[in-house]
């Protein structure tokens, strides 16, 4: 079988992997759709192979496909089942492994990471533990289900952690994948989106996402925009998906007094004064990282009860052998979502 390899310093390349056959308690994955994530930059960029105790992984951490092959265990699923996966194993016996928050199992040394200590989503097929799997509804195509896998569904939980309503007004810092889907899924729920970045292609993506307002720093303080925006108060909620320092400070300072602000954007650092900034303001600073199996369950019957058009904000699509021309593009900052497709 054909999968991607980061071999280091930005270069990806295709080779051939061993063959594979499920566990008794996993099921063997043809994949039809993997998404790339901007968090995969972290391995793609290293100096190192992307290795696991001395052996290579396969990276991808976003895989949608079909069950081929049930483990002689496996009880709840089936043969031609159409599946999103979700990159985490753990214990399976903790609490959190119990409420579908893998990745924050308590058993450290049983935590696992598809596409980083295990094999991930960019080959023509992949093992998982048959807990990791989510079922993708008919409607919804294999691609957008890659989307569901991390990003999207990373917006998602993030704007339930927020209880965003139709009476308010919602700051997005970064359009980037997660940004776009937050807006998406934020104009359904009925509020009110300015979206930031610094990118007018961008911005013109979140424009045809529903967004209400644009806002690009480079027009001017962002702060001092959207509170022109909001007479004069800030907006209700911040959402920041940048992971940048400066992002991160601008969303609390957008906030309205009383207001939330929740981040989502990993990496880096940021220094806030206490005071000014978070207490005499009454601010709710949250965090929110990835999302549950019935987390994305619920992201991806609320993409197809709600008829979410996540697909179109997909601007790359390409083979698994075309992989490492789309990771090198995809890491200049190329708007949009890239996915890699199988027929």
């Amino acid at each position: 079988m054909r999968g991607v390899a980061f071999k280091g310093k930005s270069i990806a390349e295709v080779i051939d992997y061993p063959d594979l056959s499920p566990a008794p308690d996993q099921v063997l994955i043809k994949l039809r759709s993997s998404g790339l994530c901007g968090s995969d930059f972290m391995r793609y960029r290293d100096d190192n192979p992307n290795t696991h105790n001395g052996e290579l992984r396969r990276p991808g951490h976003e895989p949608c496909g079909e069950i081929v092959e049930l483990g002689s265990e496996v009880k709840n699923l089936n043969v031609g089942d159409r599946i999103i996966q979700h990159h985490y194993e753990g214990c399976r016996k903790c609490n959190y492994c119990l409420t579908g928050w893998q990745q924050l199992c308590e058993v450290v040394e049983k935590k696992e990471y598809y596409g980083g200590s295990m094999h991930g989503g960019h080959g023509d097929y992949m093992v998982a533990h048959e807990s990791t799997c989510v079922p993708l509804p008919d409607d919804l195509s294999y691609e957008t289900g890659a989307y569901l896998a991390c990003g999207a569904s990373t917006a998602f939980q993030a704007l339930k952690k927020l209880e965003i309503s139709g009476l308010e007004t919602l700051a997005i810092f970064g359009q980037g994948p997660v940004g776009l889907a937050a807006t998406m899924f934020a104009k359904e729920i009925g509020a009110r989106i300015i979206a930031v970045d610094i990118s007018d292609e961008r911005l013109k993506m979140a424009k045809d996402s529903g967004a209400w307002k644009l806002v690009n720093p480079k027009n001017g303080d962002v702060v001092k925009q959207i509170k022109e925006l909001t007479n004069g108060f800030g907006a209700d909620a911040t959402l920041e998906a940048a992971g940048l320092s400066e992002t991160r400070l601008k969303a609390v300072e957008s906030t309205k007094i009383f207001g939330k602000s929740c981040f989502v954007g990993e990496g880096g650092e940021v220094t806030f004064e206490p005071t000014p900034h978070i207490i005499h303001r009454h601010l709710s600073l949250l965090g929110s990282w990835t999302f549950s199996t019935f987390g994305l369950d619920e992201a991806a019957r609320f993409t197809s009860e709600r008829k979410i058009p996540l697909d179109s904000v997909i601007t790359s699509r390409s083979n698994i052998e075309e992989a490492p021309k789309a990771y090198k593009e995809f890491s200049k900052g190329a708007p949009g979502k890239f996915v890699i497709n199988w027929d």
